[in-house]
């Protein structure tokens, strides 16, 4: 019954969001809104994607679940009775505020839920960086002290952002995505920030949005000193590439994925999987209707589609899986 999936995007405004979606990927953003995510696939509370082709369109991912979920999950299991992703484009006009999500140990403790996540750079202006982790050397007691000082940005760690570059972000990793920058991301369903500092600017409302300080300070890893940005590293395979980005065991693994001529392959990994092209138009072939995709496109392969074949002129994607 079911095929590859496409979905509505749920667009999210944000104080730091700006109108690159539309411009780099042609994504119908409302107007005059500073749109910092588009929400591709979804199954959060309020915020249930819509299937967009095929004939379960306009039934939800919510229902999905519901009521197919062993067809649509297969071996990966479930978050809580919701779909265990949530994949996004995000377009940071300003930066993000300096946050973290809680690690699994102490996430309950704290009212939270965990959220590992990945980010692949597919637009940078000059000059953009992200920041990640810590600068070596820099305790709880130091960062806790100078967290109000006009010295704090000392406390972080820089990196000049890249496109076509990566970056894990574990949970209990402190991190910001810089202005300038675009990205995709895949994480766990999860929306538990604990924002540390917000770059003493007021939100959407026009009033300051609220920080989180004890919950960050008892989240962040003070051992996660420099991490670096993944270059792609590619292992041929029949047909295509392959350049891992993550693996986090009972999340997910995420990795990049280049077919190397027009011909079709076969869609890498098994069971179910999401793909997100970066460059290039792919075609899925699966089911009665070939699928295509240009860049910035997302679509679910169910469980259920045993075997799917792939078809794009040098079209490269991210691609999700069980872990």
């Amino acid at each position: 019954m079911l095929y590859p999936l496409t979905f509505q995007p749920i667009f999210q405004e944000r104080v730091w969001g700006g109108r690159n979606l539309e411009s780099l990927f042609g994504k119908p953003l409302p107007a005059d809104k500073r749109i910092g995510e588009s929400w591709e696939i979804s199954d959060r509370p309020g915020a249930e994607s819509i299937i967009a082709n095929g004939p379960l369109a306009g039934l939800s991912l919510r229902w999905l679940m519901e009521e197919h979920a062993e067809e649509l999950l297969g071996n990966v299991p479930d978050r809580n009775g919701r779909f265990p992703w949530l994949a996004k484009l995000l377009d940071a006009e300003a930066d993000l505020s300096v946050q973290v999500h809680p690690p699994a140990e102490i996430a309950p403790t704290l009212g939270g839920e965990s959220k590992t996540e990945a980010w692949y750079i597919a637009h940078a202006t000059p000059g953009a960086r992200i920041i990640a982790g810590l600068p070596e050397g820099m305790t709880r007691d130091a960062f806790a002290e100078r967290l109000c000082q006009p010295d704090f940005a000392d406390c972080l760690h820089a990196i000049p952002a890249e496109a076509d570059k990566a970056l894990f972000i574990p949970s209990g990793r402190l991190h910001a995505l810089g202005a300038g920058t675009v990205v995709f991301e895949i994480q766990e369903d999860s929306d538990t920030t604990y924002r540390v500092y917000d770059w003493d600017r007021t939100g959407l409302n026009g009033q300051p949005r609220e920080l989180h300080v004890e919950q960050a300070l008892a989240s962040i890893d003070f051992t996660d000193t420099t991490p670096a940005l993944a270059t792609p590293e590619w292992e041929a395979a029949e047909g295509h590439s392959v350049s891992p980005i993550a693996h986090q065991p009972g999340v997910f693994d995420l990795s990049l994925v280049r077919l190397e001529d027009s011909a079709t392959q076969l869609c890498p990994g098994e069971g179910m999987r999401v793909l997100a092209v970066t460059h290039g138009t792919l075609t899925i072939h699966a089911g009665e209707e070939p699928l295509t995709l240009e860049a910035g496109g997302f679509a679910l392969l169910p469980a259920s589609v045993e075997a799917a074949g792939l078809e794009g002129e040098n079209a490269q994607f991210l691609l999700t899986q069980g872990a």
